[in-house]
């Protein structure tokens, strides 16, 4: 049981560590204020426990048997990484009225919208839902109940995550009397609205 707790999490490790929309999302969120980059967090990893916990029940393989289904998922999923793309693209060029070094309050941000923002982006992913389904099972223990030990198994992979996200949010707290300038803020708002722009055509595009 050890060894496979231990194979597990650093499965989580290289899966977090891979670049994407989430964390992207949480970069870009985290350069308002750490609150609100910790809320995103928290709404990304509500995300992968839902996704977990329909795959031990089974009904993510829904999307791998319909082709219709997942297509229906994909273009959804594009369409909300190109609506937040665009957002950030808006922010960015909002922020050169504002003066050199005013910086957005802690407050400023909605929490319920940082968190809506993470958990949206992570549901409307249907590889992430088809990447629940293909990972959780290989680590479920000989033996061991199915459903059970695949939702424990969703549950320690949300809060490992949160961990692992948790220190983006808090280096870029760190970096935050260089971020908060308003050039450097608004070239990193820039380069992140592009990549979500371009994730979400890409998202489109696939088959």
């Amino acid at each position: 049981m050890l060894t496979t707790l231990v194979a597990f999490l650093g499965a989580c490790t290289l899966v977090a560590a891979s670049p994407g929309p989430s964390t992207v999302l949480i970069i870009r969120q985290s350069l308002h204020s750490r609150r609100s980059g910790f809320l995103t967090v928290l709404g990304n990893e509500t995300g992968v426990f839902v996704w977990g916990v329909v795959a031990a029940f089974g009904l993510t393989a829904l999307l791998t048997a319909s082709e219709v289904a997942y297509d229906v998922m994909r273009v959804v999923g594009a369409v909300v990484l190109v609506g937040f793309g665009v957002q950030t693209l808006r922010a960015a060029r909002r922020s050169r009225e504002e003066p050199e070094n005013e910086a957005a309050p802690d407050g400023a941000r909605s929490g319920w919208a940082s968190y809506r923002a993470g958990l949206l982006l992570n549901l409307a992913n249907p590889k992430a839902a088809v990447f629940a389904l293909s990972f959780l099972p290989q680590f479920v223990p000989d033996g061991a109940p199915h459903l059970p030990a695949m939702v424990g198994l969703a549950a320690l992979w949300a809060v490992y995550e949160i961990g692992y996200y948790g220190l983006y949010v808090w280096f870029v707290g760190r970096m935050k009397s260089l971020l908060s300038r308003a050039g450097v803020r608004r070239r990193l708002e820039q380069v992140s609205g592009g990549v979500l722009l371009l994730l979400g055509v890409r998202m489109a595009l696939e088959g």
